[in-house]
């Protein structure tokens, strides 16, 4: 222990020089990390035409009250369906089906388009609703 001046004794620690590396390193650490972010700036080349990246377009299979099924806004019957939903999962796998159904149509017409979205392995089903107003 170190005696000052006037007999006191100092037995604290000063903590400044460490609290100036302290800050030296954050500094460095900031510096250092934004820098690696940025990466490399590239100079892309030019294409005639670009390929589209956005979604396809979702297929909506409509049933009404009387049993009639739709393919977007075309009546169509149940063997039609399944191929023309086959054609268009061939030319895009990640297909979006949404089934809209009216609430009076029988069950089992539901259930038959279901299976044939089934049958033809479309993952990305939708069944559309209304929300409940109380």
């Amino acid at each position: 222990m170190k005696v000052g001046e006037e007999g006191k004794v100092y037995d604290d620690i000063n903590i400044t020089p460490m609290l100036d590396v302290a800050y030296v390193l954050l500094l460095i650490f900031i510096i250092m990390t934004t820098a690696t972010v940025q990466g490399i700036t590239v100079n892309l080349p030019k294409a005639s035409s670009t390929p589209s990246l956005s979604k396809p377009k979702t297929k909506a299979i409509s049933i009404t009250k009387d049993g009639t099924v739709y393919l977007d806004t075309y009546p169509i019957s149940l063997a039609d369906l399944e191929t023309r939903l086959g054609q268009y999962k061939a030319a895009t796998p990640d297909l979006p089906v949404v089934v809209k159904a009216d609430a009076a149509v029988q069950y089992e017409k539901v259930i038959e388009v279901l299976d044939i979205v089934t049958r033809l392995e479309i993952s990305q089903l939708g069944l559309v609703t209304q929300k409940l107003v109380k």
